[in-house]
């Protein structure tokens, strides 16, 4: 390495704040648990993202591949495009959270229903509201982790809303920025083409420890499906969203 660094000076200081800067957690099957509580993050709120974005050969058709023809190197990369761009404002992707607080309370926040909890009373979880186009900011959830003690188990989930394209086409992502510490990046990157919801990751408060673990487990229905996978015991029924 010092033959090349003496080559290009300044290189090796360069790619050491590049992954300074990056300052983040890939949880996968392999490595799936994170415990926020000895990464820092003890108080404070912990946001959590919801991004995606989709890629020019599902939509669209073939449009743009006769400029790309003159650059064969390029042909087999896939534009990857922001899923807020024209033609993709039918997707719909939709970021949740169902929960039990310590006194047994139980719930779900959501777009459906207008859910959005309360981020200083019970169950001091808010979502900031509803992305329905995709904008690069996404859908953002808060957890208030001050009141953790009054939170026994998340899990947070993502729910396709009304004919959006498949998860295998939809190239999402989950991250979470605790207060303090590095962020936790989940991606969605199992092959489910006609699952219409997911479970990301669930947190449980273990003696007071906060403790993250990555699921990404598909299910061929909605939100029902998934608490009788968790276990929530919940009563479900259809719901809608209202215009804009």
């Amino acid at each position: 390495m010092g033959f090349w660094n003496s080559l290009w000076p300044g290189r090796e200081a360069q790619f050491e704040a590049g992954n300074a800067a990056t300052n983040s957690i890939v949880l996968t099957r392999r490595r799936s648990t994170v415990s926020l509580t000895k990464q820092g993050a003890l108080s404070g709120n912990l946001r959590v993202n919801l991004s995606w974005r989709m890629r020019t050969s599902d939509i669209g058709g073939r449009s743009g591949q006769s400029g790309r023809l003159l650059r064969p190197l390029k042909l087999f990369q896939p534009e990857a495009v922001q899923a807020h761009t024209q033609g993709m404002v039918n997707v719909d992707l939709d970021l949740g959270c169902m929960y039990e607080l310590a006194d047994g309370t139980k719930g779900v926040v959501q777009p459906l229903g207008n859910l959005l909890g309360d981020l200083n009373g019970p169950p001091y979880i808010r979502l900031s509201g509803d992305d329905r186009f995709g904008a690069p900011s996404g859908e953002t959830l808060y957890v208030n982790l001050d009141q953790r003690e009054h939170i026994k188990r998340l899990m947070c989930f993502v729910y396709i809303y009304d004919q959006t394209p498949a998860f295998d086409r939809t190239h999402a992502k989950v991250t979470l920025y605790p207060g303090n510490g590095p962020s936790v990046e989940i991606e969605l990157d199992e092959r489910a083409p006609q699952a219409r919801s997911c479970a990301v990751f669930t947190v449980e408060n273990v003696k007071n420890e906060l403790i993250v673990r990555r699921e990404v487990k598909f299910v061929y229905g909605f939100q029902s499906e998934l608490d009788r996978m968790y276990g929530f015991g919940m009563q479900w029924g259809r719901g809608y969203k209202t215009r804009t």
